[in-house]
């Protein structure tokens, strides 16, 4: 009788068990954008401006990050060495993220974005005087979507021309 109200018991919480794993699977949902994303980073130029010819504005990020890819390193360098050239100019990284997050959460991660950008720069003789970093959170997005790409598109770091 003891033997049969254990099995019973441990039937009972692996049905459970099952039954909570079974609602807590995440759907992947498959979006083919060919050219346009590597992971949740957007790789496209459709929503990129340019600095002077062939060194683009912007540099992006992945979801929740901070931490530059090796393809925002590589414009990022270009952006150095057009700054290296023009001494004069002074430039401004707004740091951006997507719509998802709070205000201050989103404040807080652009900030980060544009001062992973700052530091970067930095290392390649740009002097923090020339750079003004400034957040924009999610309350400029470049793609007003809800969807993967859109989001991917607004995660960015977009270094302008100071006034």
């Amino acid at each position: 009788m003891r033997l049969i109200k254990i099995l019973k018991n441990t039937l009972l919480v692996l049905t459970a068990c099952l039954v909570l794993s079974a609602c807590a699977t995440k759907k992947e949902v498959a979006i083919d954008i060919k050219g346009q994303m590597q992971g949740d980073v957007y790789t496209g130029t459709d929503t990129v401006e340019y600095l002077a010819d062939g060194v683009p504005d912007r540099v992006f990020f992945a979801t929740n990050e901070s931490i530059l890819t090796t393809a925002s390193r590589e414009t990022l360098r270009a952006q150095a060495a057009w700054l290296r050239k023009n001494p004069n100019i002074n430039v401004v990284l707004e740091g951006h993220a997507d719509e998802r997050g709070t205000r201050e959460y989103n404040l807080a991660l652009g900030e980060r974005r544009a001062n992973a950008a700052k530091d970067y720069l930095m290392t390649y003789g740009i002097s923090s005087d020339r750079i003004t970093v400034l957040s924009y959170g999610k309350e400029r997005p470049v793609d007003s979507g809800s969807n993967p790409l859109a989001w991917s598109k607004n995660r960015r770091s977009v270094t302008v021309k100071a006034n």
